[in-house]
């Protein structure tokens, strides 16, 4: 079971956040003593941080800096501040990505899936989720996120999204995706695969994801 220290003050936030991840069956934990968050981080060992910035006594950058001389464990950033030099302040003193309050908190956990599966076992079939640059993929509810956004999939179009992200950048052949997609790659008409695929761009592209499905005349497709 993955461990989650919570680092938020709010305490209506860090309940809730707390309530979602153990309903996904990991081990929540929130912060009790904001004077000593580096200790209780060493108590508890988790597997991953969520920081929120404005803290008392001294702020979530201040944490990060600290745990980072010790520990490359994941930091995911929670904060209502928006603008550009915090986000990416918080990446340059060592967070893993940045999440602006308000969240979605199906979309906060699709980010610690996709962090924890980046960190600890890309193979870990419990993390059913995947990412590739600005697109994260969750396998289990077949749901793609860009940002804040998020679209349904159908079961065929999160099958080829899955394909193309565990092989970004490289060509995935017409026939290894009709072959994943239906048992009897016989009993297919070629166009079946060319719909599908159409219809995963035109979610994309409402994601703003624009042209990140290439056409390799002749071969396949690659994600890029």
């Amino acid at each position: 079971m993955y461990k989650i220290l919570i680092v938020e003050d709010d305490e209506t936030i860090s309940s809730i956040i707390k309530n979602k991840l153990n309903k996904w069956n990991y081990n929540a934990v929130i912060i009790s003593d904001f004077h000593n968050v580096l200790s209780e981080y060493t108590v508890f060992e988790p597997h991953l941080i969520l920081m929120d910035i404005n803290l008392p006594y001294y702020d979530g950058f201040y944490w990060c800096s600290k745990i980072r001389q010790v520990s490359n464990v994941p930091i995911i950033f929670i904060s209502s501040r928006d603008t550009e030099g915090d986000k990416i302040r918080a990446i340059t003193q060592g967070g893993d990505d940045y999440v602006e309050k308000p969240f979605s908190l199906d979309l906060l956990v699709v980010k610690i899936q996709a962090t924890l599966r980046r960190a600890y076992s890309y193979g870990d079939q419990t993390l059913n989720v995947l990412q590739h640059n600005d697109i994260i993929l969750n396998i289990e509810d077949s749901r793609v996120f860009c940002g804040e956004q998020e679209a349904n999939l159908t079961q065929n179009e999160c099958k080829i999204l899955s394909l193309f992200i565990r092989n970004a950048n490289k060509i995935v052949t017409r026939t290894r995706l009709i072959k994943a997609l239906w048992d009897d790659e016989s009993f297919v008409d070629d166009n079946t695969l060319t719909v599908n695929v159409n219809r995963l761009r035109r979610k994309l592209n409402e994601l703003g994801l624009f042209g990140c499905i290439e056409t390799v005349k002749g071969e396949g497709y690659r994600l890029i």
